[in-house]
């Protein structure tokens, strides 16, 4: 039915209520939800262990709609980029990325981004619409089936999540929230909380609440250690400034050994010098921080050119000597647009 609820929305506590509701037990909740996380499950009739009956009434009042793969690419380091069409025919983008002995997935959380970033191609896109969760889950969803087409999944598990796809996640802060309660809860999806990363450009009220909320990993987007710069780099900063936003990271609730990861782009000769690295060091200090160096991945529509590599491990060379956990993210996907800051659509005729 074109208005019924989708019961993908729900989270299993929800779920559990709704059948109490209906003079049923809340095991079918359960039973329900566990379903859910399970690729390849489409309609109500495939749950054998509910009774025919009830299926046929939940069928009525609910849909178990998912998002269809439109398009598939494949890059040559073996990273898959999804394009999913919404029911509205929108578009949005996920990236299965091939890791040693795992998986991870770079969902989207929104059509498009209103933060503006002048480093991303997402937000040449502008802004469309936040994401539901359904919409958020089916990425998974559709990367595991087809991780089990290719039989891929035997060999490697699809083990880790960012968010760090299309749009700015803490701007769709109710409908990730209960996503992320529907992926991390051990009845269904079953994903680790150390598995699972939320990436944002610092909205630091959302932030916060993140961290009362629920226990997942927290990543920032920096990519610059200076409020002029970053400012100029990314909008937000006027209301959000480092200021604000680097004292909000040392209270942060982390769990023991859990550390914030700080995202920096590598752009040549705007925040790639060695002032900025002692900058950003002393910037940081007393954040538990890893620091994720990001070599940029060029486009025609963006204005920047990536660091040298010999400035890069420079870079890195001194936020290790002043003790910090500094890595160079490995770009993955560039041939297919599917590398950070890469992920935009456009309905094609």
């Amino acid at each position: 039915m074109k208005n019924s609820k989708n019961l993908r929305d729900y989270t299993c506590q929800e779920l559990e209520a709704l059948f109490k509701e209906r003079g049923l037990q809340a095991y079918r909740g359960r039973q329900v939800f566990k379903w859910l996380a399970q690729p390849g499950v489409y309609s109500f009739a495939q749950m054998t262990d509910l009774p025919k009956a009830l299926r046929e009434e939940l069928s009525k009042e609910f849909c178990l709609f998912l998002p269809e793969i439109y398009k598939e690419e494949v890059s040559s380091d073996g990273t898959r980029k999804l394009a999913l069409r919404l029911k509205d025919d929108e578009l949005i983008e996920c990236v299965i990325i091939p890791e040693e002995d795992h998986y991870t997935l770079c969902v989207s959380s929104q059509v498009g981004c209103a933060m503006g970033c002048a480093f991303c191609l997402t937000a040449k896109m502008g802004f469309r619409r936040n994401l539901s969760p359904h919409e958020i889950t089916a990425q998974v969803l559709r990367a595991k089936e087809v991780l089990i087409r290719e039989r891929l999944i035997k060999e490697k598990p699809l083990r880790n999540i960012v968010f760090m796809g299309m749009g700015e996640p803490l701007a769709n802060y109710e409908n990730v929230l209960r996503a992320l309660k529907i992926l991390l809860d051990e009845k269904g999806f079953n994903f680790s909380r150390r598995r699972v990363t939320v990436s944002t450009v610092g909205l630091i009220p959302q932030m916060e609440k993140l961290g009362k909320d629920i226990t997942a990993k927290l990543a920032i987007s920096l990519h610059a250690a200076d409020e002029d710069k970053r400012t100029q780099l990314m909008p937000i900063n006027k209301r959000y400034p480092l200021k604000e936003l680097i004292p909000a990271c040392r209270r942060y609730p982390l769990p023991k050994g859990w550390r914030i990861t700080f995202e920096y782009l590598m752009l040549k000769g705007v925040n790639d010098s060695s002032h900025d690295a002692h900058k950003l060091a002393k910037l940081l200090k007393g954040v538990p921080a890893k620091i994720n160096l990001i070599p940029f991945n060029e486009h025609p529509a963006l204005p920047f050119k990536c660091s040298d590599e010999e400035t890069i491990f420079r870079f890195q060379g001194i936020l290790l000597s002043y003790g910090y956990v500094a890595t160079i993210r490995k770009s993955k996907g560039r041939d297919i647009s599917a590398a950070c800051g890469q992920l935009a659509t456009r309905l094609a005729a």
